[in-house]
């Protein structure tokens, strides 16, 4: 199975990049993945962002390929804790699927055809976040969840 993680930004400006990449090798060692960043679209932002967010729609869901599970993150999505979410890719994988297609929008959020036609929503959290934040907390999931399957020692679940 392979992942790929697909955002509207400039990866210059992004204060994050240097730990994106860590989690991204280290999801690697499991899965074949990629960040594929497309940059947003150009003027128009605040006197017509519907046209803004379909334009951004369609550069998103050209990075989808068929027979690939397409995950829309969005803070009304369903919330799963990090055990879930590993078992959750685990189950997909186990069904042979190709790979899973996560997608993060722009400052904008996500047009409403790829949150309605994406086979999951997924919230990383009931607050919203900076779509560059939400990126970098994705890969970390992503390696939480490698850790997770493999009984590495990066998760440690609480005790009280």
């Amino acid at each position: 199975m392979k992942i790929r993680v697909a955002w509207l930004g400039r990866v210059a400006a992004s204060p994050y990049e240097a730990q994106v990449e860590t989690y991204r090798k280290r999801v690697q060692r499991r899965w074949p993945c990629e960040d594929a960043a497309l940059r947003p679209v150009a003027g128009g932002r605040e006197k017509d962002p519907e046209r803004v967010l379909r334009l951004e729609a369609e550069a998103l869901l050209r990075q989808h390929e068929q027979g690939w599970k397409m995950v829309a993150l969005d803070e009304r999505g369903r919330g799963r804790s990090s055990e879930a979410f590993a078992r959750w890719l685990a189950g997909l994988q186990d069904q042979g699927v190709a790979g899973v297609f996560f997608v993060v929008g722009s400052d904008l959020g996500l047009h409403s055809s790829v949150v309605e036609g994406a086979d999951e929503t997924l919230s990383l959290s009931a607050m919203t976040l900076p779509h560059r934040l939400a990126r970098l907390v994705l890969w970390e999931q992503l390696f939480r969840a490698t850790q997770i399957l493999s009984g590495g020692a990066y998760h440690r679940i609480c005790v009280q």
